[in-house]
């Protein structure tokens, strides 16, 4: 009896307070997802901005003069450029969600020893990094195109990180709310898009009228992409110290939503 209380007695948590052989398979699981699909992941959004690239420079051109004291298209492709970021890191963690709750393979990861906390980081900041990725090979695609002059390194960095972090947060809420892919559809067409284009992408916020600048500065897409746009032209229109502090108290509110609706197990099963 003895024998049998110490063979089944539940064992002592071996590795430490954080699986960071756990966290790190998660995260290497879900780049090789977007890895082996990167046409589709990698490529396409950047055919997307260059699309957009050449459509609105041809339509437009330069005849609008500067804006924020830089030609219209330096002006317009960081903006391009930052709403991939956005609308890929979205893409990833809801996918990713959605699709293991439809296959079953989500009990992968709900039997794996992970807490909460380290299955949405390991999924959110394999989000970032396909960001990241789409950012890097856009800029090197861009600069080939336009004169793309980068000013500062780390304002680039911050807030291609800080959009991509708070985007694949919101993309896992969706995941884990959404029960088929029209949800997820409706949001992205609801919700991503609009507040994407609506941001500042394709224009100076300075030329809205006073109502629609003040809504305009409290879209959080706003100073993702106009933090993003400052680190090549040097010129924002909105506060970027503000942005970046807005930015980082919404990641963390964001990603601890998604930590609580995953210990839940909040429509984890339907």
């Amino acid at each position: 009896m003895v024998e049998l209380e110490k063979k089944y007695e539940i064992g002592v948590r071996r590795f430490g307070f954080v699986n960071w052989i756990g966290v790190w398979t998660l995260y290497k699981k879900e780049i090789l997802r977007f890895l082996n699909v990167w046409i589709q992941t990698l490529f396409s959004p950047l055919i997307t901005s260059l699309l957009f690239l050449l459509v609105l420079s041809l339509a437009i051109g330069n005849e609008r003069g500067n804006v924020l004291g830089v030609s219209f298209i330096n002006f317009l492709a960081p903006g391009l450029i930052a709403m991939q970021v956005i609308q890929q890191a979205f893409s990833h963690s809801s996918s990713s969600i959605m699709i293991g709750k439809i296959q079953g393979n989500i009990v992968d990861v709900l039997y794996a020893p992970l807490t909460a906390g380290e299955v949405t980081i390991a999924t959110i900041l394999a989000a970032c990094t396909r960001s990241i990725i789409i950012a890097s090979i856009s800029i090197v695609v861009f600069s080939f195109i336009i004169d793309l002059t980068i000013i500062s390194f780390t304002y680039i960095i911050i807030f291609t990180f800080l959009s991509a972090f708070i985007l694949g947060a919101v993309g896992f809420i969706t995941g884990l709310w959404a029960e088929k892919f029209d949800h997820m559809a409706t949001v992205t067409n609801f919700l991503i898009v609009p507040l994407s284009f609506l941001s500042g992408t394709f224009y100076s916020i300075d030329r809205l009228p006073s109502v629609l600048h003040t809504i305009s500065e409290l879209n959080p897409f706003f100073y993702m992409i106009d933090g993003f746009r400052y680190g090549f032209i040097g010129t924002a229109d909105g506060s970027i110290i503000y942005g970046i502090i807005y930015l980082i108290i919404l990641s963390f509110i964001i990603w601890y939503i998604a930590y609580l609706l995953y210990k839940r197990g909040y429509k984890i099963k339907f």
